[in-house]
């Protein structure tokens, strides 16, 4: 048996770990075991898309499967050239930089920008990632408190941006709140922050946003070459399994953000997944999903009433309802709905299938009777 002295302890890991938060995954469904006269349980925890894959797509991994003994191609030509078709008719494959999942990509936008002591300016509540990924490249997270209606607010935002300011992400709509920022609230952040720092503006709930809500974040990026916008395939496209997202960024910050990514780190079965979902052929059903999820969360908006976050542009609603939070998640699991606490604060429940959106509703109005 080897001799070990005492004093050995291991490599000497970076000290900016210790202050990095730990993620917390969605629960999974409670078992019916668990579920009281519940005939099954649902998962509305992670706003994770309720349909199964999209017309074409599981034939697509399958192909795509047969030669997992090769590398996948690098730099992806096929996807990139169906996303840039995609987006915007300006919008050249030079702008796009593919990773696996937006997450992936603001770790990369974060690494191509921030030493040691930059600042990261967000809004907070906001995405629970957020403060991860700043800790973890040893920059400064510096939180803003949403305001009285569960948005960002803009004029603080700016206000905390100082000379050591590197980036400063917004979400819309914001996870968890469901609120979505104006094109003027945008271009107010783009117009005020100095032109070196990187604005993130993280659009993975961008297809649920109502028609009237929208801003053509793309065609701002031509004017503010210092705009990089998130996307991604796990949500509205349902391919959250295969971990896939998309940056459209100035051709500059396209190829940093490439150039730190992970070599072949999109692999065959996600990016032939991606080409299927791009695809004329599940164009039609996505729209169908889409709609149908958005006016799910209209009808149960109008049955929960102003217990909701007003205006929700995501998947899911927010019950912003303080230290009543953890005896309504309790209720919840057990009655077969594992949703996201926020102990304090509230509770995010993802739109889901039609009987899980049913209980919620019936939930409620029994808790808030109560």
């Amino acid at each position: 048996m080897s001799q070990v002295s005492a004093a050995h302890t291991g490599p000497r890991l970076r000290a900016a770990l210790d202050a990095v938060p730990r993620y917390r995954a969605g629960a999974a469904a409670p078992s019916e075991a668990d579920a009281v006269g519940a005939d099954r349980g649902y998962k509305v925890a992670s706003n994770e898309n309720p349909f199964p894959p999209l017309p074409g797509v599981q034939a697509a991994i399958a192909d795509a499967a047969a030669g997992v003994n090769r590398y996948p191609d690098f730099g992806a030509e096929a996807l990139l050239q169906l996303l840039s078709n995609h987006v915007g008719d300006d919008v050249d494959q030079d702008r796009i930089a593919l990773g696996t999942g937006s997450v992936a990509l603001l770790q990369h936008a974060l690494e191509i920008t921030c030493d040691d002591g930059g600042e990261v300016v967000y809004a907070w509540r906001s995405f629970e990632a957020y403060p991860i990924l700043v800790r973890i490249v040893g920059a400064v997270p510096v939180e803003v408190p949403l305001d009285a209606e569960h948005c960002h607010d803009i004029k603080a935002m700016i206000a905390a941006v100082s000379p050591a300011t590197r980036v400063v992400i917004l979400c819309s709509p914001n996870n968890p709140t469901g609120t979505a920022l104006s094109r003027e609230q945008v271009i107010t952040v783009l117009t005020e922050t100095p032109s070196d720092v990187l604005v993130v503006l993280d659009e993975a709930y961008v297809e649920f946003v109502d028609e009237e809500q929208g801003i053509d974040a793309v065609a701002l990026i031509e004017d503010y070459p210092n705009l990089c916008i998130l996307r991604t395939f796990s949500k509205a496209y349902g391919l959250a399994g295969l971990r896939l997202g998309y940056a459209i960024a100035s051709p500059r910050v396209a190829e940093a953000l490439r150039a730190v990514a992970t070599p072949f780190g999109i692999s065959a079965p996600a990016q032939a997944a991606g080409c299927a979902v791009l695809a004329p052929a599940a164009a039609q059903e996505l729209d169908r999903r889409i709609a149908h999820l958005t006016r799910e969360r209209a009808r149960v908006g109008a049955a929960l009433g102003v217990a909701i976050a007003s205006n929700p542009q995501g998947n899911f609603i927010w019950l912003p309802i303080g230290e009543r939070a953890v005896a309504f998640d309790a209720l919840c699991r057990a009655n077969g709905l594992s949703v996201r606490l926020f102990p304090r604060e509230g509770v995010r429940v993802t739109i889901a299938e039609t009987p899980a959106n049913d209980r919620l509703i019936a939930l409620w109005l029994e808790f808030d009777r109560s």
